[in-house]
């Protein structure tokens, strides 16, 4: 599988360089729910997305969807508390996020789930992280995105106004507190031109 990005269009240097998580914007949404963001965390993210692409091994899923058996629209790929990381800068990622959020979090990120969309027909309906310990407890999530950009949505699952965040190369965004159990969250497809966009999604033991 090869994809690969004209680098030009997007870094502006070829160094993988992660910025201080200090700089992260908050947002409260509301009923114990917030998610942060800072654009740009990696930069020279052109290497790490074409490594993810031609080395991670990409699975297609098919899911019940009522009566019918579908494709999952996206390409997928997990990681476990202790499996090596496909590029080491995923693992620099992962000790910072732990290092920032330790006091609010009180335990490291350990899992990486990554999600290839290929363009935009692939997507994610709305959902939260409730598999696991997120159905019943505060936690976070935190998702590097590399590749060309794409709309987050978030909204209240009681209902109410939706939250766009456009992600773009190198972006991070956490979503914290409440937010996947009072929280849903989507990218939707689009009928605009979109390249092939990776995102990482750093999770605790337990929360799926």
């Amino acid at each position: 599988m090869s994809t690969h990005l004209q680098g030009s269009l997007f870094d502006q240097t070829d160094e993988l360089h992660l910025s201080q998580l200090n700089a992260t914007h908050r947002t409260v949404l509301g009923d114990g729910a917030w998610i942060d963001l800072l654009p740009g965390w990696l930069s020279g993210a052109d290497a790490l997305f074409a490594r993810l692409v031609d080395e991670v091994p990409w699975r297609a899923e098919r899911r019940q969807m009522y009566e019918h058996v579908v494709d999952v629209p996206r390409l997928l790929a997990y990681y476990r508390a202790g499996d090596a990381l496909p590029h080491p800068v995923l693992d620099e990622a992962r000790q910072a996020l732990s290092a920032h959020y330790a006091r609010e979090l009180g335990e490291p990120f350990t899992t990486a789930g990554l999600c290839y969309y290929r363009d935009g027909r692939d997507s994610v309906a709305w959902h939260g992280d409730r598999i696991g310990r997120g159905a019943r407890e505060d936690t976070m999530v935190a998702i590097l995105s590399v590749g060309a950009p794409r709309d987050l949505l978030l909204r209240p699952r009681r209902g109410g106004e939706t939250v766009r965040r456009p992600l773009g190369h190198g972006d991070l965004i956490v979503m914290g507190g409440s937010c996947q159990r009072t929280w849903e969250h989507a990218i939707p497809k689009t009928a605009r031109a979109a390249g092939p966009r990776i995102s990482v999604q750093f999770r605790p033991d337990g929360v799926n």
